[in-house]
C-alpha cells in the first residue's frame, strides 16, 4: 500500500470586490494579495478625484495604455529639463 502526500495549496482564487463587482482570477497567493491591494488603491485614488478629474485621469491612460512607448516618451519629457519656454 503507498501512502502518497498530496501537495497543500490551491490552484486559484478569485477576488470579487463588492464596490464594483471586479472579478479578477489569480494562480497564486502572491498575484492575488497584489491583485486585492492595487485594485484597494485605485478605490483609494478613484475616491478622491471629482468627475471632471475623474474624466481626464481616464482618458489619459487611455491614450497611454495603448501606446506603451509614447508612455516612455512622456517620462523622458518629463525627467528633462526645458529649454526656452514651453513650445517646441
Amino acid at each position: 500500500m503507498s501512502t502518497k502526500t498530496l501537495a497543500s495549496g490551491w490552484d486559484q482564487a478569485v477576488f470579487r470586490c463588492g464596490r464594483c463587482r471586479a472579478e479578477y482570477t489569480a494562480t497564486t497567493e502572491a498575484d492575488y494579495l497584489k491583485a486585492v491591494g492595487v485594485h484597494g488603491d485605485a478605490h483609494d485614488v478613484w475616491d478622491r478625484l471629482n468627475s471632471i478629474e475623474r474624466d481626464g485621469i481616464a482618458s489619459i491612460l487611455r491614450t497611454i495604455l495603448s501606446a506603451p512607448e509614447l508612455a516612455v516618451e512622456l517620462l523622458v519629457l518629463a525627467d528633462r529639463p526645458q529649454i526656452g519656454g514651453e513650445g517646441r
